[in-house]
């Protein structure tokens, strides 16, 4: 029986692998697609009329049905009853569906055509939702972002059911084994999509001289398709592994909704889940403005249209060094050498610097904040190997907190200080948010592989649904209060590189202050009650 067991795929640390690989590329791929506008907001507002108030409306519209028609909780009992397989599948179909509709709702097409009449004339009052004051629409709000909220609604269903099937297949593949580490890896990857689509989404809507916003949706749609392939794949790879071991994971022990009652009934899921949402509240919201947000306190002069700097081509070498820094520097966490390991960190550092160099040459934000997740990468994998051998997890939420705090202060009171530099502006731009991407790297290596240590086994999809649905409460609130805010505290600009992002930046920072005390709190509760937080998950 012991060696039937080891001939599984599961047992295969390539294999293990390779279906993380298939999960996180489709991830990579949604998180492209997430943000695909975030980069061109001044051109949303150029070309489409959409204000803050509007971007950040539609920005919010993405975790609605999620939050509201509580479609995660629906997720997280498909995922309990159908398997990771079947739901990873779905998940990527959904996402391509939504995916779909927010591209016509920016292409040129849509302007003048009768679905634009029909969107400018109805969804203006929302009952029982307007009253309470959590409609996705509202009167005058532009016909293309009202269309694409509702494909952003559709797509953000797929997306969240997507994020919680990636954690439970983690949890299949990997329980026992190295799982902080492949959670934390799984991530490291997803988010250079956040790196790409700053990159790309600008570079393909001013490809060839016209401003064509749909073309970097256009983009995002396609890979969106690649997702959907990834996921077909993992889905024969999932089958075959349940056949050899006899698993029947969407037959055994099936759900009951008394197990929700269990799950909400537990202090430490509370904290979790309350930790989560307060952290992803201060980091996905700001990234959908972050672009905007250094085109208002950086000083960019756009090169002559003649220099090597505004060609098309330094946006794929820039990608390029991008990927050279990501690679090695992930590379070199999997190194038994040490001469291979600081060399390949050596290169990383390298490429590192010279993409900056390039990014401060282009004067673009946008490739400016592309740098948010590279540091992630180097060391989320660090991070998670450390959680799987020495533990300490709820220690790195408490730092996580800590520098995320610091780091949207630095935005608010810093950086405008060097407005007017246009050199340390951009040095103090790029160290802030090389730091805040590298926090981030501190929850999915610490919070995501603590939940199996909170609930049981089989409600453990169930469970991450429930803490990506309260997530998704901050996620949909924060992007359109960011967008009221910028409205009230900048009554009358409309230049959209002028506005004050203090209030905004403040607010996020305060988001970081709480998280930090219930992070105290998490350390207190679980060396009260032993919940083994702060144990490693590999045991000797």
């Amino acid at each position: 029986m012991t060696q039937a067991i080891q001939k599984t795929l599961r047992d295969s640390a390539g294999m293990r692998w390779t279906a993380l690989l298939l999960l996180a590329l489709a991830m990579f791929c949604s998180y492209i697609f997430m943000d695909i506008l975030s980069p061109i907001k001044d051109l949303m507002q150029e070309t489409r009329g959409w204000d803050s108030t509007a971007f950040g409306t539609m920005q919010g519209s993405e975790v609605f049905l999620n939050v509201f028609v509580f479609f995660l909780i629906f997720a997280g009992i498909i995922l309990d009853k159908m398997g990771v397989r079947f739901t990873a599948v779905l998940s990527a179909a959904v996402m391509l569906v939504g995916a779909i509709i927010k591209w016509y709702a920016v292409h040129e097409n849509f302007a003048g055509s009768d679905l634009e009449m029909w969107f400018t004339n109805n969804l203006n009052y929302i009952p029982i939702f307007e009253e309470l004051g959590v409609s996705p629409f509202y009167a005058g709000m532009p016909a293309s972002a009202k269309f694409a909220a509702c494909g952003f609604m559709i797509f953000g269903c797929g997306c969240e059911m997507a994020g919680i099937t990636v954690s439970r297949g983690i949890v299949k593949w990997f329980k026992g084994r190295e799982m902080a580490l492949a959670m934390g890896s799984e991530m490291a990857l997803a988010r250079l999509g956040v790196a790409t689509c700053m990159i790309f989404s600008p570079f393909f809507a001013k490809l060839g001289g016209e401003i064509s916003v749909s073309r970097s949706v256009a983009f995002g749609v396609v890979l969106m398709c690649i997702a959907l392939m990834m996921t077909i794949v993992y889905f024969f790879m999932d089958r075959k592994l349940d056949a050899q071991t006899g698993e029947a994971e969407e037959k055994d022990d099936p759900f009951k909704i008394s197990d929700i009652g269990t799950i909400l009934s537990d202090l430490g899921f509370w904290l979790v889940a309350l930790l989560c949402v307060l952290y992803y509240s201060a980091i996905f919201p700001f990234q959908k403005y972050a672009v905007n947000m250094l085109q208002c306190n950086l000083t960019l002069t756009e090169p002559a249209s003649d220099s090597f700097w505004a060609q098309p081509d330094v946006t794929i070498v820039q990608y390029i060094i991008m990927l050279v820094v990501a690679a090695a520097g992930f590379a070199s966490n999997f190194q038994k050498k040490s001469s291979s390991k600081f060399g390949l960190l050596a290169i990383s550092i390298v490429a590192l610097v010279i993409y900056c160099y390039m990014g401060y040459m282009r004067q673009s934000a946008e490739s400016i904040f592309a740098v948010f997740p590279l540091l992630a990468v180097l060391i989320t994998p660090i991070l998670g190997s450390y959680v799987d051998h020495k533990g300490k997890a709820a220690s790195m939420l408490v730092l996580g907190s800590l520098l995320l705090i610091a780091c949207h202060l630095t935005f608010a009171f810093i950086l405008p200080l060097f407005k007017d530099s246009a050199v340390g502006g951009i040095v103090i731009a790029y160290v802030t948010i090389l730091v805040l991407g590298s926090s981030f790297s501190l929850v999915p290596a610490s919070l995501w592989p603590s939940v199996p240590k909170l609930v049981d086994a089989k409600v453990i999809g169930s469970a991450y649904a429930l803490i990506f649905w309260i997530q998704n409460i901050g996620l949909w609130l924060f992007p359109l209060l960011i967008g009221k805010v910028l409205d009230k505290t900048n009554p009358g600009v409309t230049d959209p590189t002028k506005f004050d992002y203090t209030a905004p930046l403040l607010m996020l920072a305060g988001l970081g202050v709480a998280a930090l005390i219930l992070g105290f709190v998490l350390k207190a509760v679980d060396k009260k009650k032993g919940i083994g937080l702060e144990e490693p998950n590999i045991k000797s």
